[in-house]
C-alpha cells in the first residue's frame, strides 16, 4: 500500500514537473517571437552641411544654432542612448522617427551609434520647407521590407507639409505583411483652430492609404506612428480617422482602428509639455486586427510613455520634461524636447 502511495506521488511530481516545462516552453517561444515598436520625434538631427533647396541655414556653423560637427557628435551619442535604453535595454525592432534632414543622418546614426543592433532604414525626402522628414529604423532579423512609399498630402488650400512614409515590412517568423505609417502632421504654429484643418488632411490623405489596404485584404495589419500635433481627442484622430480608446476586454469593437494611447492620455500624462501642460502629441494607433490572437498581435496595456531618468530635466522650472537639445535659441546639449513612446507586440504560433 505504502509502494502505491509512493508511486503515485512520485508520478504526480513528474507530471507536475513535465507540465511546468511545457508552461515555461510556451512562455519562452511566445518571448522569443516578441517584438518591440517606438517611435520618437528627435527634435531637428540636423547635419552642418548646407542644402541649397531647404531653409537650414540656422543649423549650420555660419548660423544663429552655431550648429557644429561636436555638436551633431553629441546629438547622435544621446539619441544612440535613449534608442538602446528603449525594450529593457534590447533596443526597439520598429522606431518611427520624426525631424531627420536626411537619410544620410539615419545611415550614419545605425551604422556608427547602434551598429550591434542590426538596423537597416527607410527613408523618403519629402517637400518640407526646413527639410526635416520623416523616417523609419526596424531590425532586420525580425523583419524584411517590401515597399517604401511616401504619402503626400492633399490639401484643401495650397500647403506643403512633411509626407506620410508608409512603410510595408515583412515578419520573417510568419510571412505577415505589417504596413507601417509614419507621421509627422502640420504643426499647431498658426493657432489651434486655424490650423487644425491641415492635420485634418493628413488625417484624410492616411485614411485613403489604408481603405485601398482594406479593399485588398479586409484585415489588414496596421501599426500608424508619429507625432500628430493633436491630441487623441482632437477631431483629426477621435472622428476623422475614427481611432476610438482600445478596451482590450471588449472584442466587439465598432472601430477598425485602436489608439493605444488613449488610457495614459486620459490620465493627464504626455510626451510633450507646452506652457505647462502636457500634451500626448506622439501615439500610436494599430488596426483591430492586431487584437485578434492571430499572427501579429499588440500586448495589451504594454503602451508606455519612455523617459528614462538620464533624459529628463532634473530640477528648476523645467523638472520632470524631456531634456532638450535646444531651449530657444540657447544650446542646452540635451536629447530632444519630445519623449518617445512605445510598445510590445507579439507574432503568435
Amino acid at each position: 500500500m505504502k509502494k502505491n502511495i509512493l508511486l503515485l506521488v512520485i508520478l504526480f511530481f513528474i507530471s507536475t514537473l513535465v507540465s511546468c516545462s511545457q508552461k515555461e516552453k510556451v512562455k519562452s517561444e511566445n518571448l522569443e517571437y516578441s517584438f518591440y515598436v517606438a517611435n520618437w520625434n528627435v527634435e531637428n538631427l540636423f547635419d552642418v552641411i548646407d542644402d541649397p533647396d531647404k531653409n537650414d541655414e540656422e543649423f549650420l556653423p555660419s548660423g544663429s544654432k552655431e550648429w557644429t560637427e561636436r555638436k551633431l557628435i553629441n546629438k547622435m551619442t544621446n539619441l544612440a542612448r535613449v534608442i538602446e535604453f528603449m525594450n529593457d535595454g534590447n533596443g526597439p525592432d520598429i522606431l518611427g522617427v520624426e525631424e531627420v534632414e536626411n537619410e544620410a543622418l539615419l545611415i550614419d546614426l545605425t551604422e556608427n551609434y547602434l551598429e550591434n543592433k542590426n538596423y537597416k532604414i527607410a527613408y523618403s525626402e519629402s517637400p518640407d520647407a526646413r527639410g526635416i522628414d520623416n523616417g523609419l529604423i526596424y531590425n532586420s532579423e525580425v523583419f524584411g521590407i517590401e515597399s517604401v512609399n511616401p504619402l503626400s498630402i492633399q490639401f484643401d488650400e495650397p500647403k506643403s507639409s512633411r509626407d506620410i512614409l508608409f512603410v510595408q515590412l515583412v515578419a520573417h517568423k510568419n510571412k505577415e505583411v505589417l504596413n507601417v505609417f509614419v507621421n509627422h502632421w502640420p504643426s499647431r504654429r498658426e493657432g489651434l483652430k486655424e490650423s487644425e484643418k491641415f492635420r485634418i488632411n493628413a488625417a484624410e490623405t492616411l485614411l485613403k492609404e489604408i481603405d485601398k489596404l482594406k479593399k485588398e485584404n479586409p484585415n489588414p495589419a496596421i501599426i500608424i506612428l508619429g507625432d500628430f500635433n493633436d491630441l487623441p481627442a482632437n477631431i483629426s484622430i477621435s472622428k476623422t480617422l475614427n481611432a476610438k480608446p482600445i478596451n482590450c476586454e471588449d472584442e466587439n469593437r465598432d472601430s477598425f482602428l485602436q489608439n493605444i494611447t488613449y488610457n495614459l492620455f486620459q490620465k493627464g500624462e504626455g510626451s510633450y509639455k507646452y506652457k505647462d501642460n502636457w500634451n500626448m502629441l506622439d501615439q500610436i494607433i494599430i488596426s483591430n486586427s492586431l487584437l485578434d490572437k492571430v499572427g501579429i498581435d499588440y500586448i495589451c496595456n504594454s503602451f508606455i510613455i519612455i523617459k528614462p531618468d538620464f533624459m529628463v530635466e532634473q530640477e528648476g522650472k523645467y523638472k520632470g520634461t524631456p531634456w532638450p537639445t535646444f531651449g530657444g535659441r540657447k544650446y542646452l546639449g540635451g536629447y530632444s524636447d519630445h519623449f518617445p513612446v512605445g510598445a510590445k507586440f507579439i507574432i503568435n504560433n
